[in-house]
């Protein structure tokens, strides 16, 4: 039964590699949606973590998916970075109205 909890984290990590692939395509609508796949699995992680633990054989393997999907939410960060900026600048440039 502690397969199951292993796998969302497995998916959690395949959904942070598809976030790094549309964010290197500069896809930024995918990278949101697959950042809103990722907070599904969290919660779903999270609820089923109440319910079971890890087996000691996947805590490992739990640490080194987690060391993955930080590295890859590093790399997003990076890349998404100056695509934020533009779109901050772009709120800068609207007029301000007085109220």
């Amino acid at each position: 039964m502690s397969e199951m909890l292993i796998d969302y984290y497995k998916a959690i990590e395949d959904s942070s590699v598809k976030m790094l692939e549309a964010a290197l395509a500069k896809d930024w609508d995918g990278v949101v949606r697959y950042e809103g796949t990722c907070a599904v699995l969290i919660e779903q992680l999270r609820t089923k973590a109440t319910e079971e633990e890890l087996l000691p054989e996947h805590r490992r393997e739990k640490m080194r998916i987690m060391q993955r999907i930080l590295r890859n939410d590093a790399q997003i960060r990076c890349l998404a970075e100056p695509w934020l900026m533009q779109f901050e600048h772009m709120f800068d440039a609207q007029p301000q109205f007085m109220h």
